[in-house]
């Protein structure tokens, strides 16, 4: 064991030594923050744990497990104690029953593994069976369905981030729109998410560039649908583009253009060409727009349940 190594590092360095032996290809996912790793087809969030009164306790912020269930052949592996004691279970798993799974308000889930290791849920002695999960290693081998276009972590973290600005537009009372169909955020497409089926047009721009933007949101003034932000997501692709699009809204003075992306250097090169736009341009990072949803929802749901 390295120096100063702690004991949850050295079993997660174990995990991936392991993998690499079953799959050539191994590597980190970049564009997320948390220790996500592409294991062959399977992306794969990992977890380690020493054992605490006779259960594995892992805390996992809402916004994580969003993210890795949201990932095509997604899975999340908690190694309890030892990497003999591994429980490689399908995320969207995990998802489907965050509801069972208590959580504090900030949106930590308090994941607790018991030492028959089945997953705790609300209710005494109330257990998720994860028999078939445990040290399946098979699971991570085993090809995703073929007649699935295989899609890139970054492709899915931009759709994740279009519906995450869509949920906070619906939350804030704005029209949204759109332009992708069939991508899809928590199982649903983001054409159900937004709540205009059709961008509208106006008057003062190119509808073929309007249409293309990545998420707008509209204010409802009288029977007009006036531009109120536009979003450009940017991972993978360059910034040009993005705010090329959206400054065919740069008549509406009221609009304000965001470009989302994890490079800042480039963002302020592209828009330092743009001199007369520049302070209507905002950067943000992917992870500020999963706070803002985070808090966003928090709030909708304590309105929902108070009917305030």
């Amino acid at each position: 064991m390295r120096k100063n190594q702690s004991n949850t590092d050295r079993l997660f360095l174990e995990f991936l030594e392991i993998a690499k032996e079953l799959q050539s290809n191994v590597e980190v996912i970049k564009v997320l923050k948390s220790r996500v790793y592409q294991i062959g087809k399977a992306n794969v969030l990992i977890r380690a744990a020493s054992e605490s009164k006779n259960h594995y306790f892992f805390g996992i912020n809402y916004i994580t497990i969003e993210e890795i269930a949201n990932l095509q052949n997604p899975f999340i592996a908690f190694i309890c104690g030892s990497i003999k004691n591994s429980v490689i279970i399908p995320a969207t798993l995990i998802f489907d029953n965050l509801d069972k799974i208590s959580h504090d308000r900030n949106g930590e889930y308090k994941i607790n593994i018991d030492n028959d290791f089945n997953l705790a849920l609300k209710g005494k002695k109330n257990r998720l069976d994860c028999s078939d999960y445990f040290n399946n290693w098979k699971n991570l081998e085993s090809p995703i369905n073929q007649s699935l276009q295989i899609e890139k972590p970054e492709e899915s973290l931009h759709s994740i981030i279009q519906g995450r600005l869509l949920e906070v537009g619906n939350y804030r009372g704005f029209h949204t729109f759109c332009p992708d169909k069939t991508k899809k955020f928590n199982k649903k497409p983001l054409s159900d998410i937004s709540t205009l089926d059709n961008c509208p047009k106006l008057q003062f721009s190119d509808y073929d560039l309007l249409r293309k933007i990545d998420v707008l949101w509209f204010k409802e003034i009288g029977s007009n649908l006036i531009p109120e932000k536009a979003f450009e997501v940017e991972l993978s692709t360059g910034t040009w583009s993005g705010v090329g699009r959206m400054s065919t809204l740069s008549d509406y003075s009221n609009v304000s253009f965001y470009v989302v992306s994890n490079d800042l250097k480039k963002y302020s090169k592209v828009i330092a060409t743009f001199p007369v736009f520049e302070q209507r341009f905002k950067h943000l990072t992917p992870d500020l727009i999963g706070e803002l949803y985070k808090m966003e929802k928090n709030i909708g749901e304590l309105k929902s349940n108070m009917g305030l």
